[in-house]
């Protein structure tokens, strides 16, 4: 995966945590959720990122 595709998927995971906690302070249960769901959608971008370097470079090794 690129660089620019694992930066994206963190900033959306950052994102979401901050949505999420100002969710909770200003007691807005829609944006905590809508945060929740960011922060986790950018955490499994993240691992997908991962695993899809793990099998190129195993590819790579062989």
């Amino acid at each position: 995966m690129s660089t620019e595709d694992k930066a994206r998927h963190k900033g959306e995971e950052i994102k979401g945590s901050i949505k999420e906690v100002v969710g909770k302070l200003t007691d807005d249960k829609s944006m905590e959720a809508e945060g929740k769901v960011e922060k986790w959608s950018g955490k499994v971008k993240g691992k997908v990122d991962d695993a899809v370097d793990d099998l190129d470079e195993d590819r790579t090794v062989r």
